[in-house]
């Protein structure tokens, strides 16, 4: 495996508009719980390993449950997660899966049924931010450490 460039090493600048970002999500009324959600999902379809690591640890410190975790990849089986939630995963897979078709009208109108236009953007920013992140861990082969 080759050494990988540090971004927040290379290019603070560029990364300080995403951290402000985080920043301005944590601020907002979207729960702790819906933002790791999006973390953790989007995390896994980009196989993220550091973004999948850091975001279960986060969860569970605001009391989400091993099982929960475990489950997330295949909560559409499992009845563990509320109508809002399952609103939410759909749109993070769809908008971390964009070139798959888009979002479609059924997971949107879910959303926009459930959620007022202003947490609907926080969501829909979590989304993208986490992405942006997944992005950059993955290109530069960002790596959990083990922690036994």
């Amino acid at each position: 495996m080759s050494k990988r460039i540090k971004i927040a090493h290379t290019q603070p600048t560029a990364i300080k508009p995403l951290l402000d970002l985080n920043t301005y999500l944590d601020s907002t009324p979207l729960t702790h719980i819906h933002h790791e959600l999006i973390k953790i999902r989007a995390s896994q379809i980009n196989g993220c390993a550091y973004c999948i690591d850091l975001h279960t640890k986060d969860a569970r410190k605001y009391g989400e449950t091993e099982q929960r975790i475990y489950l997330l990849n295949a909560w559409r089986e499992v009845d563990f997660y509320s109508e809002e939630e399952r609103a939410i995963l759909a749109l993070t897979e769809e908008i971390t899966l964009i070139s798959n078709g888009g979002v479609s009208d059924e997971t949107y109108q879910k959303a926009a049924s459930l959620f007022d236009e202003n947490y609907l953007s926080h969501i829909i920013m979590a989304i993208i931010t986490i992405n942006a992140w997944n992005r950059i861990g993955v290109t530069t082969e960002m790596k959990p450490a083990l922690t036994r």
